[in-house]
């Protein structure tokens, strides 16, 4: 038998337990909404909170019930009100206190629903510090009031209502530890459920928003240049696509799954991209007789689609990614009692066939966009091809000199021998950091976690990509070499490293570089900032310390706490660069809680126009800005303790 000296505890039925209700989302949240987050990036949990709950109301407009869905975010109080059927009144507190208790399961209530899991409110209900709903049927109304998933009270009344049910919550913040909503955020959200639910009005803190032309409105709106043509609109059962073409580098197709924006993508958006470079392939070896690859025809494409699927099924509990290989897959009972499913078309074969169809008679029927379509693909065909000629000497050059092996320290994932039958289940931890100068370089390299952590030393300030073509981009050594290691010679499916992320000083010449840096992936490779892999590194300004403990601080704030809570007599030591922090502590900031600030571009927001700002001609306002906002700018000055 075990001791308590080995730190081993008996292990019998006293250790089994069961969780009622919602306290296993309570313990293990992220499993049901992915991170929880501060409210800093579009994807934490107070938004999927939201987005639960407006779902269900979507979920009415879409089964034909209730036009208008109101919504309200005052801090950290949010509401929604929908004019749906409403809850049924005797299942309110089953239908958001109990898991696996909804009205979804069958298909028959809703044909094409985002929330099937019976999760959803559920979740909002659990991770919640006050939670409240009423639904309201035929002049009588079922409320329910909760904290942190615990029932509170609950009724039957008369009202005068319209049908429809009401959900107030306030996401708690021990959970979502300072937590605030930004609205930009909702606001885009609402915006696309508008897009996608013609006919719904969503009215968010008193603006109404309504779409009339589904997604030719969102790549009207969302477009920040002009395109090269008027955008296709096809529309058909249960699938729409936009699409144009643009002057920018890389491809910008938005994505949705019954109303669910799917901002990792998944079975559809790769089925759409197939579908048009296979359709437009065809169509040029036919009418042009000119065989262009699938690159050259998705470079500088901007669109969208959408399908409704039955019965979806998500890559996570977020639904940011379509897993569904079928349109459709229910299980059927026959009539001799045995059971069978009943299998749709895939989803590559249900958006080739509409593609290829619809696109192919548009092109026919709108004949002056050919030519221009085909300008724009000879012109990305010849300049890749230019570059791939440039990047192919320049590679071959390098390994000869072996500078290549010089400048990147890659990670044990790519050497496949040296890792675990496991090593793709590292793919998702694979990172790789862009630092400048020797110093900093071999600290982090260091550091590093060998596995699964790559780094990449600059040497001195990149060129300003704004000001250079393409080409002139490729013939740069050092620009060239980072393109090789990233894997983004021919497309961005080939990226080695799930996270780029860079790390730099904090100082005038450290903004600078990352300016530089920023620059050249804004221009040339978007694509990485859509789907969320690039990242600034913080590393901490100050080391704050006694004679018993060490805290580092990222900024003024928590030096002062710091300063407070050790008190007494402390040497305070500011760090300038990275490489005046030895080895051993940085291994602490690139570890499990490695402090990473994601680099983000809205669909709104124009490429052209934020590198004019930041790397044009404007030197003062240039100048001016990275004055304002330079971490260390104050925190750097002389220390008086």
């Amino acid at each position: 038998m075990a001791t308590e000296n080995n730190n081993i505890v008996n292990y019998s039925d006293d250790n089994i337990k069961t969780l009622d209700g919602v306290e296993h989302i309570r313990l293990r949240p992220g499993m049901y909404i992915g991170t929880l987050g501060n409210g800093d990036d579009p994807a934490d949990g107070i938004y999927v909170l939201l987005k639960e709950v407006v779902d269900n109301s979507i979920d009415e407009f879409s089964a034909g019930f209730g036009k208008q869905i109101q919504i309200s975010v005052e801090e950290k109080e949010v509401t929604v009100r929908d004019f749906g059927r409403g809850i049924p009144l005797n299942s309110v507190v089953k239908a958001v206190s109990i898991l696996n208790t909804g009205g979804k399961y069958d298909s028959k209530g809703y044909k094409k629903s985002v929330g099937l899991n019976g999760v959803g409110l559920k979740a909002v209900n659990a991770l919640s510090s006050h939670f409240f709903v009423e639904a309201y049927r035929d002049g009588m109304s079922s409320y329910a009031e909760f904290s942190a998933g615990k029932l509170l009270d609950s009724g039957m009344r008369e009202t005068k209502e319209k049908n429809g049910t009401f959900v107030k919550f306030i996401p708690d913040e021990n959970l979502f530890v300072g937590y605030s909503y930004r609205i930009e955020f909702v606001e885009s959200m609402i915006k696309n459920y508008s897009y996608l639910k013609k006919g719904l009005t969503l009215n968010l803190n008193g603006t109404p928003y309504k779409s009339e032309n589904g997604l030719l409105d969102l790549l009207n709106d969302k477009m920040s240049e002009e395109p090269q043509y008027p955008p296709i609109h096809l529309v058909g059962e249960d699938i729409e696509i936009v699409i144009t073409h643009g002057n920018s580098y890389g491809e910008n197709i938005t994505s949705f799954v019954n109303g669910q924006n799917t901002r990792d993508g998944g079975t559809h958006l790769a089925a759409v991209r197939e579908a048009v470079s296979k359709t437009l392939k065809e169509f040029y070896k036919t009418y042009a007789k000119k065989d262009f690859a699938p690159e050259d025809i998705r470079q500088g494409i901007i669109g969208a689609i959408s399908i409704q699927i039955q019965e979806p099924i998500f890559a996570n509990q977020a639904k940011t990614k379509l897993g569904s290989p079928y349109m459709w897959n229910q299980l059927i009972e026959k009539e001799d009692g045995t059971q069978t499913y009943d299998v749709g078309p895939t989803v590559r074969s249900f958006v080739n066939d509409f593609v290829k169809t619809n696109l192919d008679n548009y092109l026919h029927m709108h004949k002056e966009i050919i030519p221009v379509l085909q300008a724009k693909i000879v012109s990305s065909e010849k300049e890749r091809q230019e570059i791939s000629s440039i990047q192919k000497k320049t590679k071959e050059r390098n390994k000869r000199t072996s500078v290549y092996n010089k400048k990147l320290r890659d990670c044990k994932y790519h050497y496949k021998d040296k890792l675990p039958a496991a090593k793709e289940e590292l793919r998702d931890l694979t990172s790789i950091f862009i630092t400048e100068g020797d110093s900093a370089s071999g600290t982090i390299t260091k550091a590093r976690n060998a596995e699964t952590q790559a780094v990449f030393s600059l040497r001195g300030k990149p060129i300003n990509s704004y000001k250079e073509s393409r080409k002139k981009i490729a013939e740069n050594e050092e620009l060239n070499l980072l393109i090789n290691a990233l894997g983004l010679e021919e497309d961005i499916d080939d990226l080695r490293y799930n996270k780029i992320i860079i790390a730099t000083d904090a100082d005038d010449d450290g903004m600078h570089i990352r300016m530089l840096v920023l620059t050249f992936f804004m221009k040339y490779h978007p694509d990485l900032i859509r789907r969320g892999h690039l990242y600034i590194l913080q590393t901490p300004l100050f080391r704050v310390k006694n004679k018993n403990e060490v805290i580092y601080c990222y900024n003024q704030d928590e030096k002062e706490k710091a300063i407070q809570k050790l008190k007494g007599k402390v040497e305070i030591t500011r760090f300038k660069g990275l490489g005046e922090i030895s080895w051993d502590e940085f291994t602490g900031f690139i570890g499990k809680d490695m402090r990473l600030d994601k680099v983000r571009l809205s669909d709104e927001e124009s490429i052209a126009d934020i590198m004019e700002f930041y790397m044009g001609e404007n030197t003062y306002e240039r100048q001016m800005f990275i004055s304002g906002n330079l971490r260390s700018a104050q925190e750097l000055e002389d220390v008086n303790i």
